[in-house]
């Protein structure tokens, strides 16, 4: 694969002063979220704003749904179309949907990546984000290093059609396939994102099963409410501090690595949402310059535990 170039400021600047005329168009670039109430997407927010500030000729334009609702989320899109951005980046939320509305983008002329999670088999031209499958691999091996015992475990996730976070279960069970691990009955739950029906969901696991020895929430979605969080586990603490009950979470967001210090979990597998957004500003921009981007273009994952966290804090 041909290697993303994009032309920084210092590069415009020397061009200039060696006398050549780069002409700077300016481009609206549109990031869609799954939902707007979801703190993972605040910080891809800031990363694309940022380096929309940088770059001088681009405006980030945030908009999604405040909800996770794949149906508003197409809606969304097809009123962007209308106005005509110049570029969109889209974390989809149901493949199907989304592909109809990304198609129509490119016939209409827009630049479309998908971040965070994708819709291969529509005509965007890129992906930015994590490896969702090794994403999922990553938390089944950090819970076989937490607690190689094994046990029972159940996964809560968010939307049922959202391809990121099937790719994640897949991965879950990959890496305990194998193992002295068995998921429960039911597993997994589905909490469209929502922190509070997450939080549901963890009692719901435990009072179904109450032997159970893990629960991975492939998403932070439950953590992102840190006083819920901190009264579901200070219901099981004795469990929680033996690791009779273990708890393997995905994402890094601060409140989340604080609960980690706290002793409120046992392990964290982050993204990195901050930069996904500086990445897709670049990824649009470049398309738009008519240069050849990478197809899929990974922003790595992080593994926290307790041993680590304060290097994440600081």
């Amino acid at each position: 694969m041909k290697k993303l170039i994009v032309i920084g400021l210092a590069a415009m600047a020397s061009a200039m002063l060696a006398g050549t005329s780069l002409a700077q168009e300016s481009y609206q670039f549109a990031v869609v979220p799954k939902a707007m109430n979801n703190p993972f997407f605040d910080l891809a927010r800031d990363g694309c704003m940022a380096r929309a500030a940088e770059l001088g000729n681009v405006e980030c334009i945030y908009i999604g749904p405040v909800e996770h609702e794949a149906a508003t989320q197409a809606q969304i899109i097809e009123d962007l179309i209308t106005q005509g951005v110049d570029g969109l980046a889209i974390s989809v939320s149901d493949t199907a949907a989304a592909t109809t509305v990304i198609n129509r983008a490119v016939e209409a002329g827009i630049a479309v990546i998908t971040f965070d999670s994708d819709a291969a088999d529509s005509q965007r031209t890129a992906y930015v984000g994590t490896n969702n499958k090794e994403f999922g691999t990553a938390l089944g091996e950090l819970l076989l290093q937490v607690k190689p015992e094994g046990g029972t475990y159940g996964m809560i996730s968010g939307g049922a059609a959202a391809p990121n976070l099937a790719e994640r279960v897949d991965g879950v069970r990959e890496a305990l396939a194998g193992s002295e691990w068995t998921e429960v009955p039911g597993s997994p739950t589905f909490s469209n994102d929502d922190s509070a029906l997450g939080l549901q969901q963890m009692g719901d696991l435990k009072t179904a099963n109450p032997e159970i020895g893990a629960i991975v929430p492939v998403g932070g979605w439950p953590m992102f409410a840190p006083d819920g969080w901190r009264n579901f586990v200070d219901g099981f603490k004795a469990d929680v501090d033996s690791k009779a009950l273990a708890l393997v979470v995905a994402d890094t967001l601060p409140v989340q690595l604080e609960l980690l210090k706290e002793g409120y979990a046992h392990g964290l597998v982050g993204q990195r949402p901050y930069e996904m957004g500086v990445v897709v500003m670049d990824t649009l921009l470049a398309i738009k310059n008519g240069e050849t981007v990478e197809e899929i273009i990974y922003t790595g994952l992080d593994r926290v535990t307790a041993e680590n966290v304060d290097e994440f804090l600081n």
